[in-house]
């Protein structure tokens, strides 16, 4: 699934015992039969929506675990499929989960490997100038510097830099941008 070694929030431990648990909850609410088992699926549900926000970070604009959130969502239907004994349903569930996570981004990667242009404006406190520690950022990212400018907005330095390159590096290069020690802010325009 999503691993801590790409440092995403949820790992193969976590999403195992998502699963797991959700199995466990299903099965005993069909095994014990007291009740609605649709009623013990929504309680799941609700567990595993507080687990998966808590993956998803939202900073200075900058929103990231998505992935990780919906992951999270999707294992807890697998392990009730299995939990309600629909072991095909769970299994089918499974491949197609992984081949949307490990297979799309390769696809990703080649569909969009030049692709996306986006502009970030950049607010930063001016002494010491950054400008050149933004652009390395940057490209340190995987994404290229088409052009640089910059100049003056009241007590601002401001960087308007247009970059180019895959889709998910964007984001990566904007939270790397939004975590800088100079930076006050930052937007993007296509």
């Amino acid at each position: 699934m999503t691993g801590t070694a790409k440092g995403k929030p949820a790992g193969l431990r976590t999403n195992i015992l998502i699963c797991i648990g959700a199995a466990t909850f299903t099965h005993l609410s069909v095994s014990l039969g007291h009740g609605d088992p649709g009623r013990i699926a929504a309680q799941v549900l609700t567990g595993v929506g507080f687990i998966g926000a808590g993956t998803i970070l939202h900073t200075r604009g900058s929103v990231t675990g998505l992935t990780s959130a919906a992951t999270i969502w999707v294992v807890s239907a697998m392990g009730m499929a299995l939990g309600m004994g629909l072991y095909y349903e769970a299994v089918g569930t499974t491949v197609l989960v992984m081949a949307v996570l490990l297979g799309l981004s390769r696809v990703e990667v080649a569909l969009g490997r030049y692709s996306s242009n986006s502009r970030f404006t950049i607010h930063a406190k001016p002494e010491p100038s950054p400008v050149e520690d933004l652009r390395a950022l940057v490209g340190r990212t995987g994404l290229d510097v088409v052009r640089c400018d910059v100049h003056w907005e009241n007590v601002d330095l401001v960087v308007e830099m247009d970059v180019r390159g895959p889709r998910r590096l964007h984001e990566q290069a904007l939270n790397a941008i939004v975590h800088h020690p100079a930076v006050r802010s930052v937007s993007t325009g296509e």
